[in-house]
């Protein structure tokens, strides 16, 4: 579980500084070694073909290797915006591979406008992704996560100003992946949690407070 954390960390410090923070549309140079940089929807260097969408003619790709082992583990997709002779190119999507093992762990998606609307995590690297953030206004507003590797969402938590306001957990196992079922309700204030519902006979209705 530490080293896993760890992983997360090093990648995470590699998406924000060295594929360029996101924000503004310009396509940026990064401090890792640079393996390909292709407007063909195939990325050179690596036969993983990631989880960003890069067909069309409107898209680029760059692919950076951040460890300095001469294979590219962050991977960028552009879009073409804008009608020539005012055209920019705008990030929509970038990966990693967090662990080395050719797979893409974390991916995040972009609107037009270089703002990030949603970013998905494999953290215990089964070729799964088990967490799912949502942003609105470039924001986090949406954390669910499935922590038993299962397949099934059992926690969903919910930000207004950057801070928890909501959490909702399936503790029992009732959800599926088409409905979602929580049976603990918990609420924050200023980041710490105050309040907590509990459902007890399973009718989606709360029977204790604490």
């Amino acid at each position: 579980m530490t080293r896993n954390l760890s992983l997360f960390l090093v990648i995470a410090v590699a998406l924000a500084s060295a594929c360029g923070g996101g924000a503004e549309g310009e396509k940026k140079t990064t401090s890792g070694k640079a393996i390909s940089n292709s407007s063909r929807a195939t990325p050179l260097g690596n036969s993983d073909p990631g989880r960003c969408d890069a067909t069309g003619a409107d898209r680029e790709i760059s692919e950076y290797d951040t460890t300095g082992d001469n294979v590219p583990d962050v991977r960028k997709v552009f879009m073409k915006v804008g009608a020539v002779p005012f055209s920019r190119l705008v990030m929509i999507c970038r990966e990693a591979d967090v662990n080395g093992d050719g797979d893409k762990d974390v991916v995040r998606y972009y609107n037009d406008e270089g703002r990030p609307v949603r970013e998905e995590a494999d953290r215990n690297f089964d070729g799964k992704m088990d967490e799912i953030t949502v942003y609105e206004n470039g924001r986090i507003v949406l954390v669910e996560l499935d922590a038993d590797h299962n397949g099934i969402v059992d926690s969903k938590t919910f930000f207004e100003g950057g801070r928890p306001a909501r959490s909702e957990k399936d503790t029992v196992g009732r959800s599926t992946t088409t409905e979602w079922k929580p049976d603990r309700w918990e609420y924050f204030e200023h980041g710490r949690m105050v309040r907590m519902g509990t459902d007890v006979d399973g009718d989606g209705r709360v029977d204790r407070w604490d």
